[in-house]
């Protein structure tokens, strides 16, 4: 509760409340003041805000009137990014910063989606042509990243072909569901019933989205996938079907935010602050270093690619959009978190790759913003 409030009564820089609310959480947990431990309530919250964090990140997809122009572009760039990742994290191992390169790279290559709509909302850029570019990007790099931590380090263990299997069969699943929903808006009587209840204490279109949120979570789990995959399409998925808007216009999408922003999402950002090891990082100078050579490949990896754009943005605009999806943290807490569970990687490269999302979401969407302000280029879209 504090943690926004500070932000906003404090003459301090605004940052994103998620990076102070890791950061209450390390104050409170056992690194300094020892109040907080990871209990297995917690433990349940946490996920559960993990979960409306994907899920609330896929109903951002904008399906509907996307300039398909820039497409191709923008899948050329990731392309790079992806290359430039898995490059960049074998040198990071080499270094001896980092344990499985795979997963380094996968986290390196994904883009803060959440925040950089939130930076594009307050500089009024959402539905300018470098606004929708930036966010299709980010929804590229969130989608494929969400995917490739499903694939290659599933709770199952399975091999990768298995896991491809069952991402195809998890896929087939999510998409007769979804023509099932649509079966069901095209009947007029079920669409009228939902409208009348949407606004009495039944509240149905939030407890439809919940249950389509919790089906296809127990679908990617049951498939033995990470669960933040089934989350981000169900979420995908109600942004896809809702072509009249009817969930903004009726504030259900407000709602939604109030459920995960209110009181799941935060209890996952600050437990995350509670199990950061510090201790860990400190303890060597390879953790210590960590810290800056993450910030410098997320630079390399997604800020570089989008000097590419220069063609429809001109430079400025162009390394706005680059600083912009160089910024990376919640992919980051929760990557991290699953490769520690898993054994991949250890807590205190965990720690370094955390504190250097958080000194990208510090940095880079300030300077993007002072560069968008100051760019002399006219839009071109």
């Amino acid at each position: 509760m504090l943690a926004p409030l500070l932000i906003d009564l404090l003459p301090v820089p605004r940052v994103p409340a998620i990076v102070v609310e890791i950061a209450a959480g390390i104050v409170i947990g056992p690194e300094l003041l020892d109040l907080v431990r990871v209990d297995e309530p917690v433990r349940v919250l946490s996920q559960i805000g993990l979960v409306f964090l994907f899920f609330l990140a896929g109903m951002e997809i904008a399906f509907h009137g996307e300039d398909e122009r820039d497409i191709g572009l923008i899948l050329r760039a990731f392309g790079v990014s992806i290359l430039l990742a898995i490059a960049v994290a074998h040198v990071l191992e080499a270094a001896g910063l980092v344990e499985s390169p795979l997963l380094v790279g996968i986290v390196l290559a994904a883009t803060a989606f959440g925040i950089v709509v939130a930076v594009l909302k307050d500089a009024g850029e959402t539905r300018t042509g470098f606004g929708q570019l930036v966010i299709t990007g980010a929804t590229v790099a969130d989608f494929a990243t969400v995917v490739l931590l499903s694939l290659f380090f599933s709770q199952n263990g399975s091999g990768i072909e298995a896991t491809l299997v069952l991402l195809g069969l998890f896929a087939a699943f999510v998409g007769m569901v979804g023509l099932g929903l649509q079966r069901a808006r095209e009947s007029g009587r079920l669409t009228r019933a939902v409208d009348r209840l949407r606004e009495t204490t039944a509240q149905l279109g939030v407890r439809i989205a919940m249950v389509l949120m919790v089906g296809l979570v127990f679908l990617a789990e049951e498939f033995g996938l990470e669960v933040v995959l089934g989350a981000f399409m169900a979420g995908a998925m109600v942004s896809l079907l809702d072509r009249d808007e009817a969930v903004e216009h009726s504030g259900e999408k407000e709602k939604l935010d109030a459920i995960g922003f209110g009181v799941f999402i935060p209890v996952f950002f600050v437990a995350a602050g509670v199990q950061l090891d510090l201790s860990a990082l400190f303890e060597s100078t390879s953790s210590v270093v960590l810290v800056p050579a993450v910030l410098a490949a997320l630079l390399l990896v997604r800020a570089a690619p989008a000097l590419l754009y220069r063609q429809v943005l001109g430079d400025q605009r162009a390394i706005a959009a680059g600083l912009l999806q160089a910024t990376s943290l919640p992919f980051i807490v929760a990557a991290a978190q699953i490769g520690v569970e898993l054994g991949k990687i250890e807590t205190a490269t965990a720690a370094g790759l955390v504190a250097g999302g958080v000194l990208s979401v510090l940095l880079f969407p300030a300077v993007a913003l002072a560069l968008l302000r100051t760019s002399p280029e006219a839009e071109r879209s």
